[in-house]
């Protein structure tokens, strides 16, 4: 039997038949790649994953959009989220350049990869009524660069959405890390990943008392 808090019963309490994702950041960040690793993290959880970019320039420093799909069932969508379930936010330079809320849902998650507060990025107004355990803030860069040596956050950003979805388990996250890149390489990136993902559980542990 599956236990009641296994991700097979995620969409059962959410009532939804796809959970979606887009990923908001700039060339040269790992946004794409990060798609590429939810969706083969939630398909070793065995559930279905589409993940793909949008079609556009991916030079460094530009903005790059990439999207995954998340179902039980077979996943038929082609087109480009539009009505994202979460939203993660690679560069909070982003914030205030390109719409990354659009189509955002209300009840939705949101993860921001910044030091700052919501207040602090001129996003008060904008979480105000909404869950606070949906809307976090995960200091990627800073974990990234302590634990891989470059300010690449797309590895603790995954471990922070596993912390904050529960959706998916954070041993597949780094199992799909490991299967990725090199072991030197992926060892940096699950210890950035592992520390996100403690982060954002103590975040949450503390919303609880607050």
């Amino acid at each position: 039997m599956v236990a009641e808090n296994s991700v097979f019963h995620y969409f059962q309490r959410l009532r939804l038949s796809v959970f979606q994702v887009r990923i908001h950041g700039r060339g040269g960040q790992g946004v794409v790649t990060a798609a590429e690793l939810l969706s083969v993290a939630v398909f070793q959880d065995g559930l279905h994953a589409q993940a793909f970019p949008s079609f556009g320039s991916e030079r460094t420093g530009a903005p790059v959009v990439a999207y995954c799909r998340i179902s039980e069932k077979q996943i038929r969508l082609r087109e480009p989220v539009l009505q994202p379930d979460a939203i993660i936010i690679q560069d909070p330079t982003l914030l205030h350049s390109v719409d990354v809320f659009a189509g955002s849902d209300p009840a939705g998650y949101l993860l921001i990869n910044t030091t700052k507060s919501f207040d602090e990025l001129g996003l008060g107004e904008y979480v105000q009524g909404r869950s606070a355990a949906r809307n976090l803030i995960v200091p990627a860069s800073d974990i990234a660069l302590k634990h891989v040596g470059r300010a690449m956050p797309n590895a603790a950003l995954l471990g922070g959405f596993a912390a904050a979805t529960g959706l998916v388990k954070l041993e597949s996250v780094t199992s799909a890390i490991a299967d990725r890149f090199p072991a030197k390489i992926a060892a940096g990136n699950i210890a950035a990943a592992t520390e996100a993902y403690e982060f954002v559980m103590l975040e949450l542990e503390e919303l609880k008392h607050a």
